[in-house]
């Protein structure tokens, strides 16, 4: 089973960046856009693992205690640079609670041998991939100059940064990910309260 932990978004929230997908998505037609029902905020990959793992984790989670958080989803950006563009994003704002949410998330399942992340938390919602690249931030061996957003950059830059909303998130969940034809697809597997 394929998994990673996640805080889902509001609806108004992601209505309005369905909205702006559409409005946008014709600018680089070649980009694999990310479906509107599938966003949320990564706190932790895990990747495969056989279901009496899974349980492990949920009860790894269970022990996380944390207070509901604000996030606001504003402007957007490119990984691993605007140059050599992989990843179109949006942008997540939010106090320290989320990045330690995101530390708390990865304490727990690292005693569980699941290893560290090994690099800062980036928080930010992948609205589109170069082909069936990485959606990694980092920099990775074969990114390069390429062309694929540049009439989407073009546009953007010509607009002011979008505002999408700001929203409470009063729990987080455990998502399994299917990959299938058209795109992966997650089902949230359990949920934990933010108190």
């Amino acid at each position: 089973m394929r998994t990673f932990i996640a805080l889902d978004i509001a609806d108004t929230i992601r209505e309005r960046i369905a909205r702006f997908m559409e409005g946008v998505c014709g600018f680089a037609p070649d980009a694999r856009w990310v479906r509107a029902e599938s966003l949320h905020v990564t706190l932790k990959f895990i990747g495969e693992k056989p279901a009496e793992a899974v349980e492990e984790i949920k009860r790894a989670l269970s022990a996380v205690h944390a207070e509901p958080l604000e996030i606001t989803f504003r402007g957007h950006g490119f990984f691993p640079t605007a140059t050599a563009p992989r990843v179109f994003w949006v942008g997540i704002e939010s106090g320290p609670r989320l990045a330690n949410l995101a530390k708390m998330v990865d304490e727990a399942t690292s005693a569980l041998g699941i290893p560290k992340e090994d690099r800062p938390f980036s928080p930010h919602l992948t609205l589109a991939r170069s082909g069936g690249r990485s959606g990694s931030p980092r920099w990775q061996k074969g990114d390069a100059p390429n062309k694929m957003f540049q009439r989407l950059q073009e546009k953007l830059g010509a607009l002011p940064a979008p505002e999408f909303g700001t929203m409470q998130a009063h729990e987080f969940f455990l998502y399994e990910s299917r990959l299938m034809r058209g795109g992966a697809r997650y089902t949230k597997i359990s949920r934990f309260p933010l108190l």
